[in-house]
């Protein structure tokens, strides 16, 4: 009797999709404007301006001394959010996180900026990727640490 309530719950998840790995397969790479991101409301007081930013195919002021590259993969819950919203908020915590570490190093800009989700890189000057889920959105980035003039 236990075996057969258990096969019939089992058997209704399954057919209401309670248990199906789909739910949760969704891991779509979707690319947003840099701009938008680092000019939006979400970025206002977050952005480090001591800090220049430079993402790849950008001229950059002459590079007085390099520190080395780092990198940055973010995670946030994207439930009940726009994939924008889940991006925006998780590429501004990676251009955080990059920024903090250049400050440590004693460097004034990361250079070079490329996303890096699941080690596929992709460079732009003006948009940036993220890999949007069902559950999670994450933004993966690469740069150099630099002091410029």
């Amino acid at each position: 009797m236990k075996t057969r309530a258990l096969f019939c719950t089992v058997s209704l998840c399954i057919s209401l999709g309670l248990i199906s790995s789909d739910a949760y397969a969704r891991d779509s790479r979707i690319r947003f404007p840099i701009a938008d991101a680092l000019n939006g409301n979400a970025a206002v007081g977050k952005i480090n301006s001591r800090i220049r930013l430079f993402f790849a195919g950008q001229d950059t002021p002459a590079i007085r001394k390099t520190f080395g590259g780092g990198r940055t993969n973010k995670k946030t819950n994207a439930l009940n959010k726009t994939d924008w919203r889940a991006c925006e908020w998780v590429f501004l915590s990676a251009i955080i996180q990059m920024q903090a570490r250049a400050e440590q190093l004693g460097a004034n800009a990361v250079i070079n900026i490329r996303s890096n989700y699941k080690n596929r890189e992709f460079s732009s000057a003006t948009q940036f990727e993220c890999g949007a889920g069902n559950v999670i959105a994450g933004v993966a980035l690469k740069g150099e640490f630099v002091i410029t003039e």
